[in-house]
């Protein structure tokens, strides 16, 4: 196991992370005209000069919404599950923090590994349409890895946003070579299977790799990609990111020291299986060096979707929708809605197994339940971080409103995150149907959280576990994040 990366790097690394390669002779290129040679220059040859305003306001919108959600991950089961693991089977290495805990050091990749779990815990990160969850598998991979550079090497904010956003765009190109991947997924958790390779190539970058080793980094990490839908809704399911996080990093490590893999891997070859096996429908295209013309990252095409409460995303356009019937039905006096004025609850959503759970049995279960998440809505006027508790699941009035839901998959609502929409249909007790429909929930990226919106959000979901004083200097040290000469700041303020 790797003990730090001061030790691989070894003394005659660059101030700025640059480094010589003491494996030169040993490494074979990979072949020039390929996509995955493509990938691997593009992943080389960008710099902090492509980053546009756009992208880097949007990508610093991203960090800090995974940060928060991270913090706040930390205090949940399996976060502490994950902890205790790694603290016990593992040799203890003081080297990288883990969200929210001043008294944990781990490994790098052990470290990316907790906080990868952490962010994904209460299923509240970012999503992007193809659906995956980019954020948290790049995030704590390139933290873990900042963290562990020698004081005079430390990543500055700008490198860091770089590699991040390198991270994310691997993952948004891998994703729109397939047209299965646009839909809600049915065999692989995406994140599963392009989150370890842009944790790959975000920490590629940030090691300042050359074109070869970076797209055996790639190769290398699609040897340690996929998991199955079945562990949704379950504690496996954080897993996913944690080893996304952990798998890119050790793959960028590997790939670093000199270890080959696939110089077709991301290639479309007839009779060899590469990344091709996680999608029937791949059909990869060459990613254009921005040496060779200008490019443009997919962030500044399409923006980012927030989650305004922590639950798979579909759950927030019934959500959404059951709110706007809650309203009717209490009008001008906020409160409850009492379930006897409740007869029957239709809801009109796309069809998907894994989040059509009528009566969830766990939190993790209750967030991809469309029932759940609609009778919640309608009985409060919102979902909240609390909606998930113990206490709130067991309420009688939410288990009334539970067995009058009845499920209809209209033939023109997809189950697509571009495309879906969410209808819920009341008939009261006196016999009235109230509608209300959700096409674009807030927080969408066709209808994203205002700056005020995500720092609130922010706000309560650091405080949970950092000092307000903590809070609002994390807050403050993102937003300059590319200011920064080195990344001190920031790590300084996770824990």
């Amino acid at each position: 196991m790797i003990v730090a990366v001061q030790k691989i790097l070894g003394p005659a690394r660059a101030a700025r992370g640059l480094h010589k390669h003491a494996v030169e002779a040993a490494r074979q290129p990979v072949t020039e005209d390929t996509v995955t040679a493509s990938f691997g220059r593009f992943v080389g040859d960008v710099q902090p000069r492509h980053l546009s305003p756009t992208v880097l306001r949007r990508s610093k919108r991203m960090v800090l919404d995974s940060l928060g959600v991270g913090l706040i991950g930390s205090t949940t089961e399996v976060f502490e599950l994950a902890l205790q693991h790694c603290r016990h089977m593992y040799a203890p290495d003081d080297i990288s923090s883990v969200y929210g805990r001043a008294d944990a050091k781990l490994s790098p990749t052990l470290a990316a590994f907790v906080n990868g779990v952490a962010t994904h815990s209460m299923d509240f990160d970012d999503t992007w349409h193809p659906a995956t969850h980019p954020s948290g598998a790049v995030l704590p991979a390139v933290l873990a890895l900042g963290d562990a550079m020698p004081a005079n090497g430390k990543p500055t904010g700008l490198d860091l946003l770089l590699a991040f956003n390198v991270g994310v765009e691997i993952q948004g190109r891998l994703m729109r070579f397939s047209n299965e991947a646009r839909n809600i997924p049915k065999r692989f958790h995406p994140p599963s299977v392009v989150g370890p390779m842009g944790s790959a190539a975000a920490c590629a970058r940030l090691l300042a790799l050359d074109a070869s080793q970076c797209s055996h980094a790639l190769a290398i990490a699609a040897s340690l990609s996929g998991a199955p839908m079945a562990n949704a809704a379950t504690q496996s399911k954080p897993l996913h990111i944690g080893n996304a996080a952990r798998l890119g990093l050790e793959a960028a490590l590997l790939a670093y020291r000199g270890l080959q893999a696939s110089p077709l891997v991301l290639d479309d070859v007839a009779g060899v299986a590469g990344f091709s096996a996680f999608y029937e429908d791949y059909v990869p295209q060459s990613l254009e060096s921005p040496k060779d013309g200008g490019h443009v990252f997919l962030l500044e095409e399409q923006d980012m979707g927030f989650k305004r409460f922590p639950a798979h995303l579909g759950m927030h356009w019934v959500a959404d929708a059951a709110a706007s019937v809650h309203k009717m039905l209490v009008g001008a006096d906020p409160g409850s809605v009492a379930p006897a004025r409740v007869r029957d609850i239709l809801l009109r959503v796309p069809g998907s197994k894994y989040i059509n759970r009528p009566l969830p049995e766990s939190e993790h279960e209750a967030r991809h339940s469309f029932q759940f998440s609609a009778c919640s809505a309608l009985l409060d006027g919102e979902v909240t971080v609390r909606s998930f508790s113990p206490g709130a699941m067991s309420r009688p009035e939410l288990h009334a409103l539970l067995s009058r839901v009845r499920v209809e998959h209209p033939g023109d609502n997809p189950a697509n995150f571009d495309r879906m929409y969410a209808e819920v249909r009341v008939t009261t007790a006196a016999g009235d149907v109230l509608t209300g429909r959700c096409d674009t929930f807030y927080g969408h990226w066709r209808n994203p959280l205002t700056d005020e919106s995500l720092r609130k959000k922010f706000r309560s979901n650091a405080g949970a576990v950092l000092p307000p004083e903590k809070v609002e200097r994390l807050i403050g040290v993102v937003e300059e994040l590319e200011t920064l000469g080195d990344c001190t700041a920031l790590l300084s303020q996770i824990q």
